[in-house]
């Protein structure tokens, strides 16, 4: 293992036996080993990787790949059948919700028992303590039973504890998916804190905003093995989502059209995706990925009937997004999001939650969204996606960070950066 290593797997596999009735164990056992009553299933193959310190890495795949078994083997709840696992420096986890805390213990026990669990001092702990609750912010349930949390409340304190105790490598297993948006803002803000500090992430997510966020590479596995392990996040990303396409093998149908502009003739994917590399907007550092099935060639602004990129706080804003199809596409979400530079979204809205499905058909598609601009005076980011989901699975099709900015302006005056006006009354 080289020293600049905070994890080193090789060759490292994981077999269970699986018994088809309770009695098959005890038959196994009478016969010691010379007749098979099992059979046998391999949950991690034969994995071999290098991670080095202060590195994210994102660990993405369907579901049953072997993800979750191989951060329990590199963490030491699980024991190898083949292969090593090392780590170099203090370990702690974020698994299935409830590991490493005792359900009858409150929330500030449980606090001081992970402390310990670690290797840390009561007195260690006393001066970390105040900072933990402050972070998970679940009130006065810190003095009550665990059992009693929400999966949120326990993924706030699970989180506040893990990243207050001096670890040096921290797997996260999913855990801040019950978690609401602001609180994941938290916890990603604290992750680049602690990374800049030379903390190791490992990171499993479904979702590959964060991943592609958040990690310096990726690891695609499935059923056991790593199919790719590499640098460019955006290609690890692409080659799951193409790995969850040719395996669903479902078909796309073509129901009702949604939109407006002229069919065309479809367009092959291979050509949008050469037009989607060509159109990324350098000048933004625009993050662009996706299946690139269908692309958003333009998004135009529009303010009585004129398109403009300098718009006005709370006029009828029209969106009009420009779509070029390969083929008919049915049930997409179409997504758009308006952000301050290194912040989270101020503001976003998509059809999946108007209540309003989509398809594209192929070639040429306009579709327009309309709503008053939520945002006062100020320069904004803009970011639109293009996604839709197939057996529970998320496949990113076209998505922009950014694709366009904004200048708001107005004679009125506001703090902050939403634009909601007062009007004053006088009681008589």
């Amino acid at each position: 293992m080289r020293s600049d290593a905070a994890i080193s797997v090789k060759n490292l596999t994981k077999t269970y036996r699986i018994f088809g009735h309770p009695g098959d164990r005890i038959k196994q056992a009478l016969t010691l080993g010379r007749m098979r009553f099992h059979r046998e299933f391999t949950a991690v193959k034969d994995v071999t990787f290098e991670i080095k310190k202060g590195a994210t890495v994102g660990i993405i795949g369907r579901n049953g790949s072997g993800k979750s078994t191989l951060l329990q083997l590199i963490c030491g709840i699980l024991t190898p059948t083949a292969g090593t696992v090392k780590v170099n420096g203090r370990i702690c986890a974020l698994l299935e919700l409830g590991a490493g805390f005792n359900p009858e213990f409150t929330g500030s026990e449980n606090i001081y028992f992970q402390g310990a669990l670690m290797g840390l001092s009561k007195d260690e702990m006393d001066s970390r303590f105040d900072g933990i609750v402050k972070f998970a912010d679940i009130g006065a349930f810190i003095d009550q039973p665990v059992r009693t949390y929400s999966s949120g409340m326990f993924v706030r304190l699970a989180f506040a504890v893990a990243t207050s105790v001096d670890a040096e490598v921290i797997l996260i297993d999913e855990a801040m998916a019950v978690g609401d948006l602001a609180f994941q803002s938290r916890c990603f803000s604290r992750i680049h804190q602690l990374k800049s500090k030379g903390v190791t992430f490992l990171l499993v997510s479904h979702s590959m905003a964060q991943i592609l966020n958040n990690a310096d590479s990726a690891l695609l596995m499935d059923r056991g093995s790593i199919l790719m392990h590499a640098e460019d996040v955006k290609s690890v990303v692409a080659a799951y989502e193409a790995a969850v396409r040719n395996t669903s093998g479902a078909a796309i149908s073509e129901p009702e059209i949604v939109g407006t502009g002229a069919q065309t003739n479809a367009i092959s994917r291979t050509q949008l995706g050469a037009d989607a590399v060509k159109q990324t907007r350098q000048d933004l550092h625009e993050n662009r990925f996706g299946t690139f099935e269908a692309i958003i060639t333009k998004v135009a602004f529009l303010q009585n009937k004129s398109e403009s990129l300098y718009l006005c706080p709370g006029t009828e804003t029209v969106v009009r997004f420009h779509i070029e199809s390969s083929g008919a596409l049915s049930d997409v979400v179409l997504g758009i999001s308006i952000r301050l530079p290194g912040t989270g979204d101020l503001w976003g809205d998509n059809n999946l939650l108007a209540e309003h499905p989509l398809t594209l058909h192929p070639g040429r598609n306009t579709i327009e969204y309309v709503f008053d601009l939520p945002v006062s005076n100020g320069e904004y980011l803009v970011y639109c996606g293009l996604a839709a989901f197939e057996f529970g699975n998320r496949i990113e099709i076209d998505q922009r960070w950014p694709v366009e900015q904004i200048t708001v302006a107005s004679d009125r005056v506001q703090i902050g950066h939403i634009y909601a006006p007062v009007t004053v009354r006088v009681a008589a």
